[in-house]
Parts: C-alpha cells; structure tokens; sequence
C-alpha cells in the first residue's frame, strides 16, 4: 500500500498535467516513456510537446522533448529572457512553471521520477550575450526523491564551458547537495564567509532555486540579467568556469537529459 505522502504526490502530478503548463495541450497517449525511447522508436519526430510515462504505476507529464542527431533529449530548464520569473517558492520548483515551448523549468518531482531507473547524460547549454556558446555534459546524473531534497548526482563531465558544478575553486562541489529555494535552506552554509560578507542562505541572494553547497560556482536560475548589468558574483545566470569568476550573466541557458 502507498504511503499518504506519496498517494499526494502522485495526485499532484496527474493534476499538474491536466492543468496549468498542460492547457494548451489535450491528454493523449503517452509518446514512451521518455524522449530518447520516443526518437529510437520514431527517428522522424520532430522536436515538440510531448506526453511520457517512465513509470508504469504514476501517471504521465509532459515534456519538450529536443530531437538531436545523438538522441532525443528531455529538456529540464530553458531560459532566454526575464519573460518567466525564476525566483519561486520550493512547491513551484517541486512541480515545475512556465510554457513548456518556451522558457520553464519541468520540476523536481518530475525529474526525480525520470531518472530513479536507467542511466542518464545531463547535458547544460550556455549563451553569452555576445552569441558564443558552450556546454557541460555530465554522465550519471539523476536526483534523489523529495525526502533527500532532490540531492543531485552527477559523474564525469566533458565539454568546453568547464566543471562548474564542482567548483571554479576548491570547497564547493555542488555534487551531492539537496535543492534550496528561499524558503527551503538545503545549501551548506551555516554560515559561508566570503572575504567581509556573511551569507547564511545561497537561494535568498541569487533569486532562484539550485544545489548550492557553499553557493558554488554554477547556477543557472536567478534573475535574468540583460547585457552590461551583471551586478553581483552570485546574481543572473552563471557558470564561472566558463566565463571566470567576476560576475556575468548568461544571456540563455538550457539543461537536457538523455537516457544512456
């Protein structure tokens, strides 16, 4: 028998489906369970909105599944603009926000489902404001379930923005941490110090919720900063191995995953 806790998140899932994100899209059969399953089984599909079911006994959600020539990717965040605000509570972040065709973040819950079977790639795309680009792919990703604060995992990374999640300097791997929001303190600083400042709390200063150990290096969903307004080293988009530890601001970012 399921326990109360997960009867309601089961429920909360199947009514986030049905509503909000889910309006512009009626319910159907689930595509599979999973973008990268859906591409092997229908190679044409193009990139879009589509329905999976990862597990057999919870019910279906919807995705932006990205169809690229090395799989069909599950988008997990998209940002390119201050359109959607990104500094929301622990039950928005739990059970995701925005327009899945545009910029959103899919949800903790969901993703947590996804990946508890199988082997995934976590793969970041950045954006500067001067068009560049740059990505981190990451092997074995998955996060744990709400009862460990979605305490993220990954494993080896590759790729040409650099490892921000595990630190543009030592003490600050983000690997291994549980998600914070501004009222959901998961990061470890009790307090951190850094030089004269005193920071209790990583989410209460960047704006968005992240795995922020001792704040850390990369995070990727405070608030939206245009070009030239990149004030603060822990405010915007950022992910300082790529573009150094002075403050700057993505201008777009996008974080994916396939099954391996």
């Amino acid at each position: 028998m399921k326990s109360l806790v997960e009867c309601c998140a089961l429920i909360s899932m199947f009514l986030l489906s049905c509503s909000g994100q889910a309006e512009e899209h009626p319910l159907i059969s689930p595509a599979g369970p999973d973008c990268t399953q859906i591409q092997a089984l229908s190679p044409q599909s193009p990139s879009g909105v589509y329905w999976i079911k990862p597990s057999p006994v919870k019910p279906p959600f919807q995705v932006f599944c990205e169809m690229r020539p090395d799989g069909g990717w599950t988008v997990l965040q998209r940002r390119s603009g201050a359109a959607v605000s990104f500094d929301r509570t622990w039950a928005a972040y739990r059970l995701g926000f925005g327009n899945y065709s545009e910029d959103h973040w899919l949800g903790l819950m969901m993703v947590s489902l996804l990946t508890e079977n199988k082997t995934w790639a976590l793969r970041v795309d950045l954006w500067d404001h001067g068009n560049a680009t740059a990505f981190a792919h990451y092997q074995d990703f998955r996060l744990d379930g709400e009862g460990a604060a979605f305490r993220l995992h990954v494993g080896e990374y590759r790729g040409d923005a650099g490892d921000a999640v595990r630190g543009a300097f030592p003490g600050i791997d983000q690997d291994g941490f549980g998600f914070s929001t501004a009222d959901r303190d998961n990061d470890g600083c009790r307090p951190c110090i850094f030089g004269d400042v005193v920071q209790e709390a990583c989410a209460s200063s960047d704006a968005g919720g992240w795995w922020f150990s001792r704040c850390g290096s990369a995070a990727l969903n405070g608030e939206w900063r245009p070009d030239g307004e990149h004030l603060g080293w822990e405010a915007g988009l950022h992910w300082d191995t790529w573009k150094g530890q002075e403050a700057y601001s993505m201008r777009a970012s996008r974080m994916m995953v396939r099954s391996m």
